[in-house]
Order: structure tokens, then C-alpha cells, then sequence
């Protein structure tokens, strides 16, 4: 259960960093830093979710389904 709620917090922290970037996006006139920050923070927490969900099928935490016919 908790790797389920580790994957979920970061894939929200993913969505608020994507609307806070379209929120600097369509608010900031002139070029802004906040909206390159916000894109960095999605990246880096994308890159870490991804990171994240190898080692835990690595270790055996989750597991792939597979259909058998």
C-alpha cells in the first residue's frame, strides 16, 4: 500500500507543477523564470517517479499483470 500512495503524491505534485506552469504561463506578461522553474520541478519529479517505479518492480514491490490466454 504504500508504494501505491508514494506514486500517487508524486504524480499530483506532477499535476500541480503542470497547472502552476500554465497558470505563469497565462499570467506573466514578460519572460519569466517561474514558468521555466515550474517545467524544471516537472521534469525532475517525472524523471523521479519514473526512477522510482524500475526499482520497485526491480526489488519486487509491484508486479507487471499479465493476461494468459
Amino acid at each position: 500500500m504504500l508504494p501505491r500512495l508514494i506514486i500517487i503524491a508524486i504524480f499530483l505534485a506532477i499535476l500541480a507543477s503542470l497547472f502552476s506552469g500554465m497558470y505563469y504561463m497565462l499570467h506573466d506578461k514578460s519572460a519569466s523564470t517561474r514558468n521555466v522553474r515550474s517545467l524544471s520541478i516537472r521534469i525532475g519529479l517525472s524523471l523521479l517517479l519514473l526512477a522510482l517505479l524500475v526499482a520497485a518492480y526491480v526489488f519486487g514491490f509491484i508486479k507487471l499483470n499479465s493476461v494468459h490466454p
